[in-house]
């Protein structure tokens, strides 16, 4: 894969909790924003952890990031093809489609 896909917010869910593809959920956003509310079992992805997610996750597992409204999740997901991974995917609508469809979420850092 030299270029990211998109994904919808239901096929992200579907991903996730799919035992075939064991697919992990990048969350951009601010860190506000990811206490007070993310995709349930998201990772949070910044430049400070980024260190951290490439030695935890396979370059091989499928990656879902997820932004705000789906824009800057692209150049993220773009920047993890870039690094080798190998199924990179922006979520489309970001967490505000997430919380539109009432997909599940968490709070604080679990």
């Amino acid at each position: 894969m030299e270029q990211f896909a998109h994904i919808s917010v239901t096929d992200a869910l579907a991903m996730l909790e799919s035992d075939d593809h064991h697919a992990v959920m990048a969350d951009i956003r601010d860190p506000q924003s990811f206490l007070q509310s993310h995709p349930q079992g998201a990772f949070h992805l910044t430049n400070d952890t980024l260190v951290q997610f490439t030695q935890e996750v396979d370059y091989g597992q499928p990656v879902l990031v997820i932004c705000y409204h789906g824009n800057s999740s692209q150049g993220a997901a773009q920047y993890l093809v870039n690094q080798g991974f190998e199924q990179v995917y922006s979520v489309d609508g970001g967490f505000a489609a997430w919380l539109r469809q009432a997909l599940p979420v968490a709070a604080g850092t679990e």
